[in-house]
């Protein structure tokens, strides 16, 4: 089994234990979140598709107060400590969550908390395994393992929506809620392993894998260090232009899904049901990509061109969108897009914090991953709210974005050059020191 991995990743021996937990790691994340989903996607618009802006409103502003208390975290505990404790806060979440939604008088109030919850969710378990796996792998390393971690969570992007579009009707969506916190629950317990993992590891590997040395120190800093650490640095201000040009697109599509699916079904549980299969289509073509092809893309090519691709298949997709504003248009280009993203983009995007310093993993990488995508996400509602306000077709919105990501096009190959520039300035450090 390990030859077979080591021919299809390009592992090294002494790096496939890390690599597996941080792969079933990834997996129990992303079951957890796809599972939850669709029922945040059929709550959304069960709260009235005109109301959508609002609720990324309250996303974004949901964000702001939480980046700070999570830089307090990451300042005052050491990594083997904070990162089960923002997994334990969720689960204790998802439980409080399953008990109101059994409450029918506080259903819609708690339905659009469960929308907004879900979205800080999301970004906040995401960002804190990418900032863990940042800081253990190297840039040369990533560029290798990257795409085979992400897969693990394509794996469990693929079991999610399975179990909630086979169990949706007959246990009741409500109820999925106790399956999603128990793949966290596992989560915790592969944060465990690949600690191990790390500490089993002789000489520098096992210094690399710890990263702050045997005792795991806390980071220190500020709690607003994220901020002014993207502030000061132009690699990291271009990272936050591409991630609000994410968010811009994917808002729009989004938007424009929730219309279509919206006026093509009335039933809640059929709504939910085409959210899991859209989200189940995706995690195939993604895993398959992953597994195969993404890892050659990034060492070959880099993550500038890898990034680039999937602002030319938003271009092409929103065209094609203008001149078909429709069920199966949308669909196959929400597929389209986000298996690009997640297959080859999720992972090169990673690959861009390897080359920056630990604290900027952590605070800055949470910062731009959270309070800019989601303050991108609210902004951009409110953007197509008011092109929508002025008249504006699902086609005519559409014919817009193409130039826009003709432009992110070309910023996410300078990007890509930039990242190259700090890799080599950081092993002519190394060979300095």
């Amino acid at each position: 089994m390990v030859l077979r991995l080591e021919r299809l990743v390009n592992v090294r021996p002494d790096e496939v234990a890390a690599l597996l937990w941080a792969f079933a790691y990834f997996f129990c994340l992303l079951c957890a979140y796809y599972i939850l989903r669709p029922l945040r996607d059929e709550m959304g618009v069960a709260a009235g598709v005109s109301n959508l802006q609002w609720l990324f409103t309250a996303t974004f502003l949901v964000m702001l107060a939480a980046v700070p208390l999570f830089g307090m975290l990451v300042s005052r505990l050491p990594r083997r400590r904070f990162v089960p404790s923002v997994y334990w806060f969720f689960i204790a979440c998802i439980l409080a969550f399953f008990g109101l939604l059994q409450i029918d008088a506080w259903r819609v109030p708690v339905a659009r908390a469960f929308f907004v919850w879900v979205s800080v969710f999301n970004l906040f378990v995401v960002t804190v395994f990418w900032g863990f796996v940042a800081d253990l792998f190297s840039f040369e390393q990533g560029r290798r393992l990257f795409g085979f971690v992400a897969a693990g969570g394509t794996a469990g992007a693929l079991l999610g929506p399975s179990l909630t579009a086979a169990l949706a009707v007959p246990l009741g969506p409500v109820n999925l809620l106790l399956i999603s916190a128990l793949f966290l629950l596992c989560a915790t317990q592969c944060v465990q392993g690949l600690l191990r993992s790390a500490q089993a590891q002789a000489g520098e590997a096992a210094s690399k894998l710890d990263g702050a040395g045997p005792s795991g120190e806390a980071i220190g800093g500020g709690i607003l260090a994220g901020l002014t650490e993207v502030a000061r640095s132009p690699y990291l201000l271009l990272i936050c232009a591409h991630v609000l040009l994410l968010a811009l697109t994917n808002t729009f599509l989004y938007f424009q899904q929730a219309s279509i699916v919206a006026g093509a079904f009335d039933n809640p549980a059929e709504r939910t049901r085409v959210f899991a299969l859209i989200d189940l289509s995706v995690g195939v073509v993604t895993l398959v990509v992953q597994l195969t092809i993404t890892g050659r893309i990034l060492t070959r090519y880099g993550a500038g061109p890898a990034l680039a691709l999937l602002a030319l298949v938003t271009m092409a997709g929103f065209g094609a969108l203008a001149m078909l504003p429709a069920l199966a248009a949308v669909i196959i280009f929400q597929a389209a897009k986000r298996a690009t993203e997640f297959a080859v983009a999720n992972p090169a995007r990673e690959t861009l914090f390897t080359v920056v310093s630990r604290e900027q993993k952590y605070k800055a990488k949470s910062f731009i991953d959270t309070a800019v995508f989601r303050g991108g996400d609210a902004a951009s509602g409110w953007v197509y709210t008011g092109l929508r306000a002025l008249g504006m077709e699902l086609a005519h919105i559409a014919w817009l974005t193409v130039p826009i990501a003709a432009l992110w096009a070309l910023l996410l190959l300078h990007l890509g050059k930039m990242q190259v520039r700090l890799a080599a300035a950081g092993k002519q450090e190394e060979k300095r020191t």
